[in-house]
């Protein structure tokens, strides 16, 4: 194997393995800043060794192995020892140097209960909306600072920074690394969704840049919802949230053309949908419903993709079952973008006219103003309706709000349409 094969291999690993480590050193040394560092060096270590060696034949226990003896070293030498004794109870030991390795003998324990402790902590609402998205994906999503900053468009500095505030944060709150009981499980879950699911949003339809669609972020968002739901196999929304980003993802290879336009769903190549995909949402979403989940929010969305992944044709979509799913979301979790959804549903199923009311009610919505699709969609309708001149201005409005180049020249063709 050559070098650049090695560093490949050790690359793939790391996005595998690195979210275990942390979560399993975490639960040792109560503190994600410093467990992440130690995993770190684990990493530097085998991009040193491996490619002399060759990578092991269980790389991940090897990485765990070289973090624990690090993790013991750091310990010794900052004579954390009787603190730590304290934090778990355990009397010391006249003989301190067996002890470090019977105490470290124990990460690998529960490992997929120290996953779930990682995902809650990164996702913990102390953190603001940006902190956790990057955190998330830095800690269990496995991606460098850099790979972070180049999926969100934002400077390098600013998203280290970031993670720096983030883990200080923690840090200085002393959240516990623990799965949380009661009431707060639920407004717990609820963020962790919310962060996996903005993840995933930014990837389908990227709010700024070039390029209308960013896969590698669906798929991190995808591997962390499916990890999400196998470590809490009773949690609806979870599996919702799964089907839901199935379903939407299924479509990717057909979103865009050849010279990566976009492509609206309504003319999309259903042919060159993933029908292993929608089958896996399909069954995420059965599992939803099984669980007592129908009208979770997720669920509900999962729902609406799946009236959509079961039509053969475009013209064959349940639009009115499509509205009042939208109805039932809205009765749910109000809100002025799920009122718009549903205006497109009941343009579908009964017609423009029927519609408008509806989106000219967002008008003087405040969260609506500078919410390129209320436009966009206001000139569809407008459009329809052979009100071609009130549609242009529309398009135009919507391609000066939106910051994605993509959409931008799509819209501006909409405005020519008018013409």
């Amino acid at each position: 194997m050559t070098a650049t094969d090695t560093h490949r291999a050790i690359d793939a690993v790391w996005r595998i393995e690195s979210a275990k480590l942390i979560a399993g050193l975490t639960r040792m040394v109560r503190d994600v800043g410093l467990a992440e560092e130690l995993a770190q060096d684990a990493l530097v270590v085998a991009l040193e060794k491996w490619p002399e060696t060759g990578v092991p034949d269980n790389p991940g226990a090897w990485l765990m192995q070289t973090a624990k003896n690090r993790a013991i070293d750091r310990l010794r030498r900052r004579k954390l020892l009787d603190r730590k004794h304290e934090q778990i109870g355990y009397e010391l030991e006249s003989d301190q140097d067996g002890y470090e390795e019977k105490f470290f003998d124990k990460l690998d324990d529960d490992i997929g209960d120290d996953l779930l402790r990682l995902v809650f902590i990164s996702c913990h609402p102390v953190l603001s909306t940006e902190a956790r998205v990057a955190l998330t994906l830095r800690l269990l999503g496995g991606l460098t600072t850099d790979e972070i900053a180049r999926a969100f468009l934002a400077a390098e500095p600013t998203i280290a920074q970031r993670i720096v505030r983030a883990k200080r944060t923690l840090a200085d709150a002393q959240v516990p690394f623990e799965v949380p009981r009661g009431e707060e499980l639920a407004q717990r879950v609820s963020s962790v969704l919310e962060v996996i699911y903005l993840v995933f949003n930014e990837g389908y339809s990227a709010t700024a840049g070039d390029d209308w669609m960013r896969p590698n972020l669906c798929e991190d968002a995808l591997r962390l919802g499916r990890i999400l739901a196998g470590l809490m196999p009773k949690e609806a929304e979870a599996f919702g949230l799964v089907a839901l980003m199935e379903i939407q993802a299924s479509r990717s290879k057909a979103r865009t053309g050849p010279d990566g336009q976009p492509i609206l769903l309504l003319d999309q190549d259903r042919s060159r949908w993933d029908r292993l995909q929608i089958q896996r949402g399909l069954a995420a979403l059965e599992r939803a419903v099984q669980l007592g989940g129908s009208d979770g929010p997720y669920v509900l969305q999962a729902a609406i993709a799946a009236c959509h992944a079961r039509a053969a044709t475009a013209q064959d979509t349940p639009w009115a079952r499509i509205a009042q799913l939208y109805q039932r979301l809205a009765a749910r979790t109000p809100s002025p973008v799920v009122e718009l959804n549903r205006a497109v549903a009941v343009s579908m199923a009964f017609g423009p006219q029927a519609a408008l009311p509806l989106v000219d009610a967002l008008l003087q919505e405040p969260s609506m103003k500078q919410y390129h699709l209320l436009p966009s969609v206001r000139g569809d309708l407008l459009f329809k309706l052979g009100r071609r001149e009130e549609a242009r201005v529309e398009f135009e409005r919507a391609a000066g709000l939106t910051r994605n180049a993509r959409e931008r020249d799509f819209l501006l063709g909409r405005a020519a349409e008018c013409a």
